[in-house]
């Protein structure tokens, strides 16, 4: 185990060729997502780290100030972290990082858009479940070939329609592929949208997109 393998987390080996970088929402740990990524990516190998900030002892990826307000610096610093734990991830269990797919939930998605903006190419493309605009990039990234699948409630308490739609602009205008998937429920996930994201997901790694 490399010294940057500093994350409580789980892996596990899949036959598709394609990993999925799962990541919880607050409150969440490393055993969350793995029933969703098995929903979504069937086949895929699973990569899910445990944030390391605690706020009221629920685990997350980064410190916030308020509901929707970030600590900017530590948002900075904790993706720069996850981002080298994923490469060190990579070499360990010599998966494919040519074909690495987040699939993050509120807290989660909200540092996989910001790996998205802060290390553009580490991700192959990304499966966002309730993301708003964590930062904007002083330099403009490069996401030319990223396809990403955003699911957003138009009931939301947590996380305004008008963040969602900030957030697939910028997104779009760094080059990449961007589907908005609009329900109208509010911050839970609904049977219907995970259906949607696993027919997205299985069109570019493979496997059954049924079911």
């Amino acid at each position: 185990m490399t010294e940057r393998l500093d994350f409580e987390h789980r892996f596990l080996p899949g036959e598709s060729g394609a990993t999925l970088l799962l990541l919880h929402g607050t409150g969440g740990n490393e055993d969350d997502l793995i029933p969703l990524g098995r929903e979504i990516g069937p086949g895929a190998a699973l990569l899910s780290p445990r944030g390391k900030v605690l706020e009221n002892g629920m685990p997350r990826y980064f410190r916030r100030l308020a509901e929707g307000v970030f600590d900017m610096e530590d948002l900075v610093f904790r993706t720069h972290e996850l981002a080298d734990f994923v490469r060190s991830a990579a070499a360990e269990y010599g998966f494919d990082p040519e074909r690495l797919y987040a699939v993050g939930y509120s807290n989660g998605a909200n540092i996989a858009a910001s790996l998205l903006l802060l290390h553009p190419g580490l991700l192959r493309g990304a499966v966002l479940f309730r993301a708003m605009v964590p930062l904007e990039p002083e330099a403009a990234p490069d996401l030319r070939g990223t396809a990403i699948f955003m699911s957003s409630g138009r009931r939301d308490p947590l996380v305004p329609p008008a963040s969602a739609e900030q957030l697939a602009n910028i997104l779009r205008r760094a080059g990449a592929e961007v589907v908005l998937n609009w329900h109208d429920g509010g911050h839970g996930l609904e049977i219907s949208e995970i259906g949607a994201a696993r027919k997205w997901l299985s069109a570019r790694i493979g496997g059954d997109g049924e079911g």
